[in-house]
């Protein structure tokens, strides 16, 4: 139940981010058409700003535990046996510390604009923490998955973030391309 209730969440946050991606191309062709026919949108820039860090920071778990997810593969895939394991396990300890103070900065800082009812400096007024919850929220759904994948890496399991390398050349091939290389 708790497993399908966080890949649920990273799923969510993932299909979130892709809103606010779509968010960004709507208020982007409202922005650029808006020109053409005299239409401004007060503050556009400043939410497509919202919605780019949102997008950005809602969608690492999602891509972490994907596997595609930026890390150091090309040090663990040429290492064997238990010292792969100790590699893992230390990167994991190493990321969770490192996400968990970013999280707990960007949640500090959050709830810090809420207290002091820090507003937006743009055309419209906004409480900063609202934008900024798709930072925060990001960050601390990032540092579940990271204890998540720790957890299950002492207690023996393989790392759910780990692709199986490709059996054939094309497969390597269809892999590269959806990936974007």
């Amino acid at each position: 139940m708790i497993r399908r209730a966080l890949d649920g969440l990273y799923l969510g946050a993932g299909w979130l981010a892709g809103l606010f991606m779509l968010a960004i191309f709507v208020l982007m062709m409202l922005l650029s058409v808006g020109r053409l026919v005299a239409l401004n949108i007060p503050a556009g820039d400043d939410f497509v700003a919202w919605c780019m860090a949102a997008s950005a920071f809602l969608g690492l778990a999602h891509t972490f535990r994907s596997g595609e997810l930026i890390r150091v593969g090309l040090i663990t895939d040429h290492i064997k046996g238990p010292a792969k394991r100790a590699v893992e396990l230390l990167c994991l300890v190493i990321g969770v510390a490192s996400v968990g103070f970013f999280a707990w900065n960007a949640v500090t800082l959050t709830w810090d604009s809420y207290r002091f009812n820090d507003i937006s400096q743009g055309v419209i007024a906004i409480p900063l923490w609202i934008p900024q919850l798709g930072y925060s929220g990001g960050l601390v759904i990032l540092f579940i998955a990271f204890v998540d994948e720790l957890v299950n890496a002492l207690m023996g399991g393989k790392p759910r973030y780990e692709k199986e390398p490709p059996a054939t050349a094309e497969e390597l091939v269809e892999r590269a391309m959806q990936s974007g290389v």
